[in-house]
């Protein structure tokens, strides 16, 4: 698998935050979510393009924790990486930045698991693993 990162650069609306200004936390899961289809992209394919042929990637497990501060307005960067792949199931890790302190502010994963059209646990297809293990800068990113 390589092991290459992707960084994804978000503006804190303020919408995202809660009333004392500062990023709900139930947000960053979002954050997770947009480094993800952002890792995606940068080898060349979508998350959409599995769901296309029937393959589906659930988070069955996600874990952050906060060690800073966001607030609105703030830019943000979330690094995003694969860290483990299982027979059937791939976890992400994330690191979030915020861009005003240079400090890491939150840290956590979420883990996937390959599912097929029936809901049931697939094994990795082999053509999917070769695009997970692409080189971001072997491929044109995908707008």
């Amino acid at each position: 698998m390589h092991q290459s990162q992707t960084i994804e650069r978000i503006r804190v609306r303020y919408g995202e935050t809660d009333q004392m200004g500062h990023a709900y936390y139930a947000n960053y899961l979002y954050w997770f979510e947009q480094a993800r289809g952002a890792w995606c992209r940068d080898r060349g394919f979508t998350y959409k393009q599995f769901e296309e042929r029937g393959v589906f990637l659930p988070v069955v497990e996600v874990h952050a924790r906060y060690k800073g501060e966001v607030t609105y307005d703030d830019w943000i960067q979330v690094k995003v990486w694969v860290s483990e792949v299982k027979r059937a199931a791939i976890r992400f890790d994330y690191e979030i930045t915020n861009e005003s302190t240079g400090k890491v502010c939150t840290e956590g994963y979420s883990w996937h698991v390959f599912m097929g059209e029936e809901r049931k646990a697939i094994s990795i297809p082999e053509d999917i693993k070769g695009l997970l293990n692409r080189n971001p800068e072997d491929f044109e990113t995908i707008g």
